[in-house]
Protein backbone atom coordinates (compact mmCIF):
# COMPACT_ATOMS: atom_id res chain seq x y z
CA UNK A 1 0.00 0.00 0.00
CA UNK A 2 2.84 2.19 0.72
CA UNK A 3 4.31 1.51 -2.57
CA UNK A 4 1.44 2.50 -4.49
CA UNK A 5 0.63 5.50 -2.80
CA UNK A 6 4.12 6.64 -3.72
CA UNK A 7 3.69 6.07 -7.06
CA UNK A 8 0.45 8.10 -7.04
CA UNK A 9 2.04 10.82 -5.26
CA UNK A 10 5.20 10.84 -7.65
CA UNK A 11 2.29 10.56 -10.75
CA UNK A 12 0.86 13.59 -9.13
CA UNK A 13 4.21 15.49 -8.73
CA UNK A 14 4.90 14.51 -12.53
CA UNK A 15 1.53 16.33 -13.66
CA UNK A 16 1.78 19.32 -11.37
CA UNK A 17 5.43 19.70 -12.82
CA UNK A 18 4.18 19.44 -16.50
CA UNK A 19 1.53 21.88 -15.92
CA UNK A 20 3.60 24.65 -14.31
CA UNK A 21 6.28 24.20 -17.27
CA UNK A 22 3.80 24.19 -20.02
CA UNK A 23 2.32 27.98 -17.97
CA UNK A 24 5.93 29.48 -17.87
CA UNK A 25 6.93 28.34 -21.56
CA UNK A 26 3.34 30.00 -23.43
CA UNK A 27 3.59 33.10 -21.03
CA UNK A 28 7.58 33.51 -22.23
CA UNK A 29 6.55 32.76 -25.98
CA UNK A 30 3.95 35.00 -25.44
CA UNK A 31 6.22 37.93 -24.14
CA UNK A 32 8.66 37.43 -27.02
CA UNK A 33 5.75 37.76 -29.58
CA UNK A 34 4.03 40.65 -28.12
CA UNK A 35 7.70 42.58 -27.88
CA UNK A 36 8.42 41.39 -31.54
CA UNK A 37 5.00 42.72 -32.49
CA UNK A 38 5.66 46.14 -30.59
CA UNK A 39 8.93 46.43 -32.33
CA UNK A 40 7.24 45.79 -35.83
CA UNK A 41 4.63 48.62 -34.89
CA UNK A 42 7.29 50.96 -33.91
CA UNK A 43 9.35 50.60 -37.64
CA UNK A 44 5.62 51.22 -39.35
CA UNK A 45 5.90 54.26 -37.26
CA UNK A 46 9.35 55.41 -38.09
CA UNK A 47 9.57 57.94 -40.81
CA UNK A 48 11.19 57.42 -44.24
CA UNK A 49 15.05 57.83 -44.70
CA UNK A 50 15.31 61.51 -46.30
CA UNK A 51 17.56 60.24 -49.04
CA UNK A 52 14.44 58.33 -50.87
CA UNK A 53 13.36 62.40 -50.93
CA UNK A 54 15.90 63.09 -54.09
CA UNK A 55 15.93 59.96 -55.54
CA UNK A 56 11.91 59.87 -56.19
CA UNK A 57 11.65 59.63 -60.37
CA UNK A 58 9.12 59.55 -63.05
CA UNK A 59 10.17 57.52 -65.85
CA UNK A 60 9.15 58.88 -69.36
CA UNK A 61 9.71 56.93 -73.04
CA UNK A 62 11.44 58.65 -75.76
CA UNK A 63 7.73 59.39 -77.13
CA UNK A 64 6.30 60.64 -74.22
CA UNK A 65 9.25 62.95 -73.63
CA UNK A 66 8.59 64.51 -77.18
CA UNK A 67 4.64 64.46 -76.67
CA UNK A 68 5.54 67.14 -73.84
CA UNK A 69 7.87 69.33 -75.64
CA UNK A 70 10.82 68.18 -73.18
CA UNK A 71 13.68 70.30 -73.17
CA UNK A 72 16.89 70.03 -70.73
CA UNK A 73 19.82 72.18 -70.07
CA UNK A 74 22.74 71.97 -68.50
CA UNK A 75 23.94 73.59 -65.22
CA UNK A 76 26.32 75.81 -65.85
CA UNK A 77 29.00 78.39 -65.03
CA UNK A 78 27.47 82.04 -66.22
CA UNK A 79 27.13 85.55 -64.86
CA UNK A 80 24.31 86.68 -63.36
CA UNK A 81 23.45 90.11 -63.85
CA UNK A 82 21.80 92.45 -61.82
CA UNK A 83 18.31 93.94 -63.44
CA UNK A 84 15.61 95.97 -63.41
CA UNK A 85 12.58 95.00 -64.84
CA UNK A 86 10.16 97.02 -66.24
CA UNK A 87 6.77 96.62 -68.66
CA UNK A 88 7.30 98.40 -72.17
CA UNK A 89 4.70 99.01 -75.39
CA UNK A 90 6.51 98.69 -78.60
CA UNK A 91 6.12 102.14 -80.97
CA UNK A 92 7.14 103.52 -84.02
CA UNK A 93 10.03 105.62 -83.49
CA UNK A 94 8.90 109.25 -83.50
CA UNK A 95 11.22 110.32 -86.30
CA UNK A 96 10.78 107.67 -88.25
CA UNK A 97 6.89 108.75 -88.78
CA UNK A 98 5.15 110.33 -91.45
CA UNK A 99 1.14 112.06 -91.83
CA UNK A 100 0.61 112.96 -95.45
CA UNK A 101 -1.94 115.49 -96.12
CA UNK A 102 -2.79 117.97 -99.14
CA UNK A 103 -2.93 121.44 -99.45
CA UNK A 104 -5.72 121.29 -101.79
CA UNK A 105 -8.85 120.65 -101.41
CA UNK A 106 -11.11 118.32 -103.87
CA UNK A 107 -11.60 114.68 -104.47
CA UNK A 108 -9.87 111.07 -104.91
CA UNK A 109 -9.21 109.91 -108.48
CA UNK A 110 -6.83 107.50 -108.67
CA UNK A 111 -5.74 105.66 -105.26
CA UNK A 112 -2.15 103.55 -105.72
CA UNK A 113 -1.70 101.74 -102.15
CA UNK A 114 -3.47 99.80 -99.68
CA UNK A 115 -3.29 99.81 -95.85
CA UNK A 116 -0.04 97.40 -94.64
CA UNK A 117 1.45 98.17 -97.90
CA UNK A 118 5.47 98.79 -98.32
CA UNK A 119 6.18 102.07 -99.96
CA UNK A 120 9.63 103.96 -101.11
CA UNK A 121 10.39 107.98 -100.80
CA UNK A 122 8.92 109.39 -103.38
CA UNK A 123 6.14 106.57 -104.35
CA UNK A 124 2.47 107.69 -105.97
CA UNK A 125 -0.11 106.97 -103.40
CA UNK A 126 -3.26 109.05 -104.63
CA UNK A 127 -4.34 111.40 -106.99
CA UNK A 128 -6.36 114.18 -106.27
CA UNK A 129 -8.97 116.42 -108.80
CA UNK A 130 -8.68 119.78 -107.29
CA UNK A 131 -11.35 121.86 -107.16
CA UNK A 132 -10.41 125.06 -109.42
CA UNK A 133 -10.88 126.98 -112.42
CA UNK A 134 -9.24 124.72 -115.18
CA UNK A 135 -10.61 122.95 -117.94
CA UNK A 136 -10.00 120.68 -117.03
CA UNK A 137 -8.08 121.16 -114.02
CA UNK A 138 -4.86 119.45 -113.29
CA UNK A 139 -4.51 116.55 -110.84
CA UNK A 140 -2.50 116.75 -108.05
CA UNK A 141 -0.17 113.56 -107.03
CA UNK A 142 0.16 112.40 -103.46
CA UNK A 143 3.73 111.31 -102.93
CA UNK A 144 5.24 109.12 -99.71
CA UNK A 145 7.83 111.48 -97.93
CA UNK A 146 9.42 108.44 -96.50
CA UNK A 147 10.01 104.48 -96.94
CA UNK A 148 8.13 102.72 -94.59
CA UNK A 149 4.74 100.84 -94.58
CA UNK A 150 1.08 102.75 -94.72
CA UNK A 151 -0.43 101.82 -91.40
CA UNK A 152 -3.24 104.14 -91.73
CA UNK A 153 -5.36 104.72 -94.72
CA UNK A 154 -8.55 107.62 -94.08
CA UNK A 155 -9.21 108.12 -97.73
CA UNK A 156 -11.51 105.74 -100.65
CA UNK A 157 -11.95 106.47 -103.79
CA UNK A 158 -13.71 109.34 -104.74
CA UNK A 159 -13.93 110.53 -101.47
CA UNK A 160 -13.90 114.41 -100.71
CA UNK A 161 -10.52 115.66 -99.15
CA UNK A 162 -10.10 119.28 -97.23
CA UNK A 163 -6.61 120.95 -97.08
CA UNK A 164 -4.44 119.11 -94.20
CA UNK A 165 -6.67 116.29 -93.50
CA UNK A 166 -4.67 113.51 -92.99
CA UNK A 167 -4.70 111.23 -95.86
CA UNK A 168 -2.12 108.36 -95.23
CA UNK A 169 0.04 108.17 -92.15
CA UNK A 170 3.46 106.16 -93.07
CA UNK A 171 6.08 104.13 -90.50
CA UNK A 172 9.62 103.37 -91.09
CA UNK A 173 9.43 99.74 -88.61
CA UNK A 174 13.03 99.06 -88.94
CA UNK A 175 13.61 100.33 -85.62
CA UNK A 176 10.85 100.30 -83.25
CA UNK A 177 11.30 101.53 -79.29
CA UNK A 178 9.63 100.34 -76.30
CA UNK A 179 7.97 103.18 -74.05
CA UNK A 180 7.87 102.23 -70.35
CA UNK A 181 8.60 103.71 -66.91
CA UNK A 182 10.79 103.63 -64.02
CA UNK A 183 9.32 104.61 -60.71
CA UNK A 184 10.88 107.53 -58.63
CA UNK A 185 13.10 104.61 -56.40
CA UNK A 186 14.59 103.33 -59.30
CA UNK A 187 15.88 106.25 -61.42
CA UNK A 188 19.10 106.03 -60.24
CA UNK A 189 19.88 102.70 -62.29
CA UNK A 190 18.48 104.25 -65.42
CA UNK A 191 20.85 105.56 -67.97
CA UNK A 192 21.62 106.27 -71.62
CA UNK A 193 22.70 103.95 -73.24
CA UNK A 194 22.05 100.99 -71.18
CA UNK A 195 21.99 97.88 -72.30
CA UNK A 196 18.30 96.08 -72.29
CA UNK A 197 16.46 92.36 -72.80
CA UNK A 198 12.99 92.70 -74.15
CA UNK A 199 10.53 90.01 -73.96
CA UNK A 200 7.29 89.86 -75.99
CA UNK A 201 4.23 87.37 -75.09
CA UNK A 202 3.91 87.48 -79.12
CA UNK A 203 7.17 85.65 -79.04
CA UNK A 204 8.02 83.79 -75.82
CA UNK A 205 10.87 81.84 -76.94
CA UNK A 206 12.44 84.94 -78.33
CA UNK A 207 15.11 87.85 -76.46
CA UNK A 208 15.53 91.11 -78.63
CA UNK A 209 18.74 93.67 -77.25
CA UNK A 210 18.35 96.95 -77.47
CA UNK A 211 19.52 100.51 -75.56
CA UNK A 212 18.01 103.13 -73.90
CA UNK A 213 18.07 106.11 -76.31
CA UNK A 214 15.85 108.54 -74.08
CA UNK A 215 15.38 108.91 -70.64
CA UNK A 216 12.76 111.95 -69.66
CA UNK A 217 14.20 115.41 -67.82
CA UNK A 218 11.46 115.49 -64.99
CA UNK A 219 9.19 112.54 -63.04
CA UNK A 220 5.70 112.68 -63.83
CA UNK A 221 4.41 114.59 -61.07
CA UNK A 222 0.88 112.47 -60.73
CA UNK A 223 2.68 108.49 -61.29
CA UNK A 224 5.79 109.97 -59.71
CA UNK A 225 7.46 107.94 -62.69
CA UNK A 226 10.31 108.43 -65.28
CA UNK A 227 9.36 107.82 -69.07
CA UNK A 228 12.49 106.19 -70.71
CA UNK A 229 12.24 104.61 -74.50
CA UNK A 230 14.29 101.85 -75.75
CA UNK A 231 15.26 101.50 -79.43
CA UNK A 232 15.22 97.89 -81.24
CA UNK A 233 16.60 96.83 -84.20
CA UNK A 234 13.31 95.50 -86.41
CA UNK A 235 15.05 94.12 -89.36
CA UNK A 236 12.41 90.91 -89.40
CA UNK A 237 9.62 92.96 -88.80
CA UNK A 238 8.46 91.29 -85.95
CA UNK A 239 7.47 94.08 -83.33
CA UNK A 240 4.70 95.60 -84.06
CA UNK A 241 3.38 98.78 -82.62
CA UNK A 242 1.46 98.22 -79.88
CA UNK A 243 2.79 94.73 -78.43
CA UNK A 244 3.29 94.27 -74.68
CA UNK A 245 6.52 94.15 -73.52
CA UNK A 246 8.71 93.07 -70.52
CA UNK A 247 12.57 95.01 -70.51
CA UNK A 248 14.61 94.04 -68.38
CA UNK A 249 17.46 97.09 -67.93
CA UNK A 250 20.54 95.73 -67.49
CA UNK A 251 22.27 97.50 -64.35
CA UNK A 252 25.17 95.42 -63.41
CA UNK A 253 27.27 92.54 -63.56
CA UNK A 254 27.82 89.82 -61.02
CA UNK A 255 30.70 87.27 -60.47
CA UNK A 256 30.76 84.03 -62.30
CA UNK A 257 28.21 81.27 -60.80
CA UNK A 258 26.79 77.53 -61.06
CA UNK A 259 23.24 78.74 -62.83
CA UNK A 260 20.37 76.89 -64.31
CA UNK A 261 17.53 79.07 -66.41
CA UNK A 262 14.93 80.18 -64.07
CA UNK A 263 11.88 78.27 -66.06
CA UNK A 264 13.86 75.01 -64.96
CA UNK A 265 13.12 75.80 -60.94
CA UNK A 266 9.62 74.62 -59.92
CA UNK A 267 8.79 76.45 -56.60
CA UNK A 268 6.19 74.30 -54.89
CA UNK A 269 5.54 76.83 -51.49
CA UNK A 270 7.62 74.73 -49.19
CA UNK A 271 10.82 73.71 -51.47
CA UNK A 272 12.56 74.74 -54.47
CA UNK A 273 13.13 71.44 -56.75
CA UNK A 274 13.98 70.68 -60.27
CA UNK A 275 14.43 67.57 -62.56
CA UNK A 276 17.30 66.11 -63.56
CA UNK A 277 17.39 64.27 -66.71
CA UNK A 278 19.45 60.53 -66.04
CA UNK A 279 18.58 57.91 -69.27
CA UNK A 280 14.86 58.33 -69.35
CA UNK A 281 14.18 58.76 -65.61
CA UNK A 282 14.04 62.24 -64.33
CA UNK A 283 15.12 62.56 -60.77
CA UNK A 284 13.47 64.98 -58.43
CA UNK A 285 16.59 67.33 -56.71
CA UNK A 286 15.88 69.95 -54.02
CA UNK A 287 17.89 72.61 -54.90
CA UNK A 288 19.16 76.03 -52.85
CA UNK A 289 19.02 79.60 -54.89
CA UNK A 290 21.12 82.76 -54.52
CA UNK A 291 21.06 85.57 -56.79
CA UNK A 292 18.82 85.71 -59.89
CA UNK A 293 17.98 87.82 -62.90
CA UNK A 294 15.50 87.12 -65.99
CA UNK A 295 17.29 84.24 -67.25
CA UNK A 296 19.34 82.84 -65.01
CA UNK A 297 19.61 81.49 -61.19
CA UNK A 298 22.56 81.16 -58.87
CA UNK A 299 22.02 77.41 -57.72
CA UNK A 300 23.86 77.47 -54.32
CA UNK A 301 23.51 73.66 -53.34
CA UNK A 302 21.90 70.67 -54.90
CA UNK A 303 23.18 70.21 -58.31
CA UNK A 304 26.71 70.04 -60.31
CA UNK A 305 28.32 71.72 -63.14
CA UNK A 306 26.87 69.47 -66.25
CA UNK A 307 23.71 68.23 -64.69
CA UNK A 308 20.80 68.22 -67.51
CA UNK A 309 18.28 69.72 -65.71
CA UNK A 310 14.61 69.77 -67.50
CA UNK A 311 13.13 73.61 -68.44
CA UNK A 312 10.07 72.87 -70.69
CA UNK A 313 8.06 69.99 -69.33
CA UNK A 314 8.78 70.20 -65.89
CA UNK A 315 5.57 71.05 -65.34
CA UNK A 316 4.27 67.88 -66.77
CA UNK A 317 6.66 65.35 -65.25
CA UNK A 318 6.03 67.27 -61.90
CA UNK A 319 2.02 66.37 -62.05
CA UNK A 320 3.11 62.81 -63.27
CA UNK A 321 5.40 62.85 -59.85
CA UNK A 322 2.49 63.69 -58.00
CA UNK A 323 0.25 61.03 -59.33
CA UNK A 324 2.47 58.13 -59.19
CA UNK A 325 2.97 58.49 -55.33
CA UNK A 326 6.31 60.64 -54.94
CA UNK A 327 4.26 63.11 -52.66
CA UNK A 328 4.26 59.84 -50.15
CA UNK A 329 7.49 58.96 -50.46
CA UNK A 330 8.86 62.25 -49.51
CA UNK A 331 5.59 61.95 -46.11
Amino acid sequence: MKIERKKVLLSLFAIIFVLILTITVSQFLYGCSEEHRSEKDEEKKLPISSSINSQASVELSEIAQKSIGLKVVEADIRQVEEVLLINGIVKPEPNRVAEVSTRAEGRIEELYVNLGDRVKKGQRLASILPRQIGNPPPLVSITAPLSGIVVERNVVLHSTVEPNKTLFRIADLSKVIVEGDVFESDVSKVKLGQDTRIKLDAYPDKVFTGKVTFVASQLDPMKRTLHLWVSIDNKEGLLKPELFARVALVVKHSKEVLTVPVEAIIDDGAEKFVFVKNGNKFVRQDVATGVSDDRYVEITDGLYPGDQVVTDGNRQIYTKWLFSGGLEERE
